[in-house]
Order: structure tokens, then sequence, then C-alpha cells
């Protein structure tokens, strides 16, 4: 696994904090995921989280209402084209843990579409014995008889992947030369009818220091696992590598990728047996369609002359480029009030989402006259969110329109795009809408600006009751992340509806620095020593709630998960005296040790490296693990994490909730066994998880 890792059975040993030696952290133990004190821990602080909180009548109305969102056949069953049927991966409380089934257009089109079951998890754990979770599938084109799929133990982010034949649907046992790769970090990517790319983080020397694939293999069928062929080596210090091959018919190319940090990587092309490399910034991300490259740069870029601003897209032909013929068009350029939030092509054209303001816009350009010709599609809400994905790139200019706002259920049409845009023939179709799961009369959309502490002014939605007194007693919720350039944009919720907005709470959600609603710049302003930007805007947020009589302190809860419950933990350390109530989900919280935890390491570019002094100076000062003071008073907090969890360590949750609670803290700790970063592997458990949330803030809130 690389570096040698510091022993989390005794504890880390001592370190320094600047000029002064800290004691061996007492919790370490902690850490040990499946250690026997440490799941007794765990096991007794759910016996008493499931004794008071879920013990309640009011706990079972809202587990069941959430459920009952979970579990609805009425949901819309999103599809995706492979070949001639459209797939999709469903689960409702007929099927725990999923089915994969297919249909076709003419079917989807019905209000009740007949599905063929490609491959039953349940009835597969059944006859296994198992307790596998849907990672996905890859089928091989062009003939779409071949899949790859990826089946994960509980949700950890290790899987294994097993050969399936989409004709007799049924696996391709490796007796009978089935492809099947072990558990690990990794994945297999069809090349051919009989070859694979192989990316495995197992074997000693296969992982890099954050846990994923060092080496990418091509492995040829009915030869042993081991003897795979090395395409390509990253250091150990890299984050990941892999390999792909892309099948667009006439474009058919090999790449090899490697992630030197979590924002910079090179990519290589396979030329005539060589491989070349795709000569653009580290920190840009590239795509590519048929003859088309896509550059979307982090940075400014110095070009033939020329600066292109960080958060533009970028085009160039693919083969002159590759070849070093450096000329590139502008395809999108930001504004201070815009960001590219997404491209897809179709056969013809290429359709860019842009945020202005955190609002979607979405526009298609066409090729005219050896320039991008631009058109906007209009029909995007006025606060909503519309994703847009082309429905089969090689064949046609169809795309799939998803719209949503936070009180409007989720639609989902049928559009073509190309120069009929805007006009009947360009209108899109509905599909399929998403039920109307709580009534959202009376209740309204707004979107106001809070200034944080260097005057930066900072978005925010609030969704509330129009008859709202604000005289500063609503029961608010308000969420937020932060983090690796991660967007928050509307979208409807029928659990948050019921189990909250109906019951007259309200919903805020913070637009902060270190997420990506401005593009890279207000990610980048939240980076590493920078990273209490963010929290200083969520703290503005708050205050600007209260400033006007939305909310007050005591009613104002908060929540926030992975990054997001970083922040909420930082909230709680530098912040209590702004919340009434803290929810703190598979978070990081020790930020010393988090880069030596699971994928720690991979984070390093995010917020830095503890092991440096000069980086220590400043992530002591955002650690919660470090920063509680058994002193201070604190707001009612509320952790949850999953034992296999395995790119957030469950430790991070673990050991600041029993330092506080040893302190004598109002402490609510649960941990669920299953559910990996995602906290839940089935609705059942995502229902249980969700209502220990929302009744914790409504006990707790007044």
């Amino acid at each position: 696994m690389g570096e040698q890792q510091p022993s989390i059975d005794g504890g880390p040993g001592p370190f320094r904090l600047g000029s002064v030696t800290e004691a061996p952290d007492p919790y370490s133990w902690l850490e040990n995921v499946d250690g026997g004190a440490a799941l007794d821990w765990v096991r007794a602080r759910n016996a008493v989280t499931e004794a008071t909180l879920a013990a309640t009548p009011e706990f079972a109305q809202t587990e069941a209402a959430v459920l009952s969102v979970l579990d609805s056949d009425a949901k819309i069953p999103m599809v995706q084209k492979i070949g001639e049927f459209y797939y999709n991966f469903w689960r409702d409380a007929e099927h725990e843990r999923g089915l994969w089934r297919r249909t076709t257009l003419e079917q989807y089109r019905a209000v009740d579409p007949e599905w063929q079951t490609v491959l039953d998890l349940d009835a597969l754990n059944a006859a296994e014995g198992e307790n596998w979770v849907w990672h996905g599938a890859s089928v091989l084109r062009p003939g779409y008889r071949k899949a790859l799929i990826d089946l994960s133990h509980g949700g950890s982010d290790a899987d294994v992947t097993r050969e399936f034949d989409l004709e007799t649907l049924s696996f391709v046992e490796p007796e009978d030369g089935g492809f099947f790769r072990p558990e690990s970090k990794g994945s297999l990517g069809w090349i051919d009818d009989d070859t694979v790319y192989l990316c495995s983080a197992q074997g000693e020397g296969s992982a890099t220091s954050s846990g994923y694939p060092r080496i990418a293999k091509r492995w040829r069928r009915g030869t042993p696992i081991d003897s795979a062929e090395v395409v390509f080596e990253g250091k150990t210090t890299d984050v990941s590598v892999g390999a792909f091959r892309s099948h667009t018919p006439g474009y058919l190319r090999d790449f090899v990728h490697r992630a030197t940090t979590f924002y910079t990587s090179d990519t290589w092309v396979d030329v005539d047996g060589t491989l070349t490399k795709i000569d653009v910034p580290a920190s840009a991300e590239i795509g590519f369609s048929r003859e088309w490259l896509l550059i979307e740069l982090r940075n400014d870029w110095e070009l033939n002359g020329a600066t292109y601003a960080a958060g533009s897209l970028l085009s160039a032909n693919f083969d002159a480029f590759v070849a070093g013929d450096r000329r590139v068009e502008v395809v999108f350029e930001p504004t201070p009030t815009t960001s590219l939030a997404g491209a897809t092509w179709t056969r013809n054209h290429l359709v860019i989402t842009v945020l202005e303001d955190v609002k979607s816009r979405i526009h298609v350009l066409e090729r005219a006259d050896a320039t991008w010709q631009r058109n906007e599609f209009a029909g995007a809400p006025e606060f909503g969110t519309v994703q847009v994905a082309a429905v089969d790139t090689d064949e046609s200019d169809l795309v799939w329109l998803i719209a949503t706002d936070y009180l409007t259920p989720t639609t989902l049409s049928l559009a073509v795009v190309g120069a009929a845009v805007g006009a009947a023939a360009g209108q899109p179709e509905e599909l399929k809408s998403q039920p109307a799961f709580f009534d959202a009369a009376g209740l309204t959309i707004e979107q106001y600006f809070a200034r944080s502490d260097d005057g930066t002014r900072v978005p925010y939605f609030v969704v509330r009751r129009e008859d709202l007194p604000f005289d500063g007693t609503a029961r608010t919720l308000l969420y937020g992340y932060g983090g690796f350039e991660v967007s928050l944009t509307p979208g409807y919720s029928g659990s948050l509806g019921l189990a909250w907005l109906k019951q007259g709470g309200v919903y805020v959600v913070a637009n902060i620095r270190g997420g990506g609603e401005y593009g890279p710049i207000w990610h980048q302003a939240a980076l590493r020593e920078n990273r209490h930007r963010a929290f200083e805007d969520f703290a503005a947020v708050a205050r600007d709630l209260v400033t006007r009589g939305v909310t007050s302190a005591s009613h104002l809860g908060i929540q926030g998960g992975s990054n997001g419950g970083l922040l909420t933990g930082n909230m709680l350390a530098q912040y209590p005296e702004l919340f009434g109530a803290v929810i703190i989900q598979v978070p990081l919280l020790d930020m010393k040790r988090y880069s030596y935890l699971l994928a720690g390491a991979s984070w390093i570019a995010e917020y830095g490296d503890p092991d440096d002094p000069a980086d220590w100076e400043f992530l002591r000062t955002f650690s919660p693990y470090h920063l509680f003071d058994p002193k201070r008073e604190y707001p009612p907090v509320l952790f949850t994490t999953s034992t296999r969890d395995d790119r957030v360590h469950p430790g991070h949750a673990r050991k600041l909730a029993a330092r506080m609670i040893d302190a004598g803290k109002d402490v609510t700790y649960f941990e669920n066994i299953e559910g990996g970063h995602g906290g839940a592997a089935t609705n059942a458990q995502a229902a249980h998880m969700s209502a220990l949330a929302y009744r914790f803030l409504a006990e707790r809130l007044g």
C-alpha cells in the first residue's frame, strides 16, 4: 500500500504541534474498523440511539414517510440506451437490493412499461449467501452481448467484477472462461471480445498510497490474471492509474490516464502502438468525441500568444492536436456570474449546461462556417436545474432532459437538438414525471446573497412557507458542502418535503466557496490554507438568516456529509453559538490522521499534507478533532457513519463522538454496518438514517 503507515492498533504515537509534542491519541483504538472493542462501542452507542431517538411514534412516522418515497413505484425509472434496449437499475419494497432490467423505447413511453429482468440482485444474494450491492455495468460494443458487472460487499468502494452474458442472462463463470476481478478498488474495461484492461489495487505494490490502482494491464481471456501484460505503471504517490478504450465507430482509440493529485493528471493516447501524451495543462480536464478534443481549464493557460481563462472550455481537432497542431477555439468562457456545469455530445452537436448564479441555462452548439454557432435552449425553470445527456452519441441528436427544482417534481423529457431548437420540432417530449410526494401549495423558493467576512457575495436558496412570520421562530435546516468543485443546485426531494417542509420547516442550501457554483476560481478560493473561507461563508449565511428573521440560533440546524461533514464539524468547533443542532455525516474530522486513513491521501491537494509542518500549521486550524474544547458549550450533535465506508474512515466520526461523550456533551451517534460512503445499502437503511436526522432536528430545535 505504498508508504509505511502508523499502526492503528497502538495509535499513531506522539506527533508535533508546532513546538509542542502531543500525547498519543487516547481514541486511536476506534480506528480499528472491525476491532472487537471498537465494534462493542459502536453497538452500545447504536443501542442508545435506537432506544431514545428511534423509539418514538414520531420517528416511526417519519421513517415510514421517507421509505414510501424511496420505495415508490411511481419514481422515474431513469434509463441508459445500450444497443436496442434501454436499461434501468431499480429498487423498491419488493426488490431491496434491486433489479437490473431493460425495455424498448416504445415500451418506455408507456405509462406502465413491460420490463425484462436482466439480473435480480436479491435472488443472487439468496442463491450465493452474499450481500451484494450494485455498482454498475459496462457493455461491450458493438455487439452488446457481454457485460462486466461490478458488485460490492455491503456498498464499500472495493468491489468485484464478473462477466455476464446478455443473451443467456447468466454469469460467465471463470471456469468457463469468464473474466473475474477479485475484490479491490479497481476496474475491468472492455478492449474486445477476449481482452480487457485490468486495473486493480490488489497484491503487493499494486496500489497507490491513496489505495487505488497503480498499474494498468491488458488481460487476455483464458490466461491467468497474474499473467496480464503491464501497459502502464504510475508512482506510489499518484492517486490512481487507469486505462480504457473508446469504441466510437471509426474513432477507435486506447487511452492511459494517470491522476497525479486529485486535480492534476496526465493522459496518453495510443498512436500506432506508442503512447503519446496529450499536451494540455496538468490541471485541465479533457473529453473527446469523434474528431473533437475538449479541454476544460482549471487555471489560466497561455497558448499561442493568448491567455485562456480558468473555467473556459476549448475545442481542437483531436488528431491534429496530438500531432502537435496547437490551435484551439473557445467554446465557453466564464463571466463573474456564470460557470460551465457540463457538456455532452450528440451525433452532430455539442450541448453545454451553464450555471448563471446557480441556475441552469442550456446552449446547443453546431459547426457552421468553420466556427461554433450557439443557440440557447429555452425552458429551464427559474430556480431550477436541468441536466442534459445524449441518448446515443454515435447515432442521433436526441437528448434526455431532466428538469427539477425544490418544489417541482422531476420530469424526464426527450428532445432533438440542432437547428430546430426553439421551434416546434425541437420542443421536448415529456416522457416521465415524478409524482408530487408532498403538497407544495403555499411554499416558495427564494435566492438571497450573504456577505462573507472578506466581502464576497455568497448565494443561498431558501424554501419556506409564503406566510412565514419572519419572527425568528421557524425551525430551519441549513445544508452545505463547499469542496471538490461540487455545485449544489436545486432539486426535488420527496423525503425532504414530507419529513421537513410539510412539518413547517424551512430548508436552506448555501452555495459557499470550495464548491463549483462559479467555476474553478470559486473552488480554489477555499483550498488548503484558504479553507477558512468556506466556513466563513457558511457562518455568514447562518447570520444572514437570523438578520432576515427567518430563524434564530436556537432554531437553526445544519447538516453536511463527507467534506460537508468537515464543514459542519468546523461549524460545531468554531461557531457553536450560531446553531441549535448539528448533523455530521460520514465526515472527515481528524485532519492530522486523514491522509493515513483509507483514501485520505488522495485529498492532499484539497486540504494540505499534515506531515508537512507548514501545512499542518493551517490544517490544525480546521481539524475539529483537535479544536474540540471540553470546557466549551456546544449545541447537540448527531454523528452518523458506516462501518463499510472504505473512502472516509469511520474512525473520524467515532473518535470525536467518543471524545465529546466522555466530556459530557449532548451527542447522538449511529453507525450503519453496511452502506459504504453513501451510508446505506438499501432503501430501508436509507430511510432509517434519514429519519434519525429529521427527528433529531425536530426534537432539538424546539
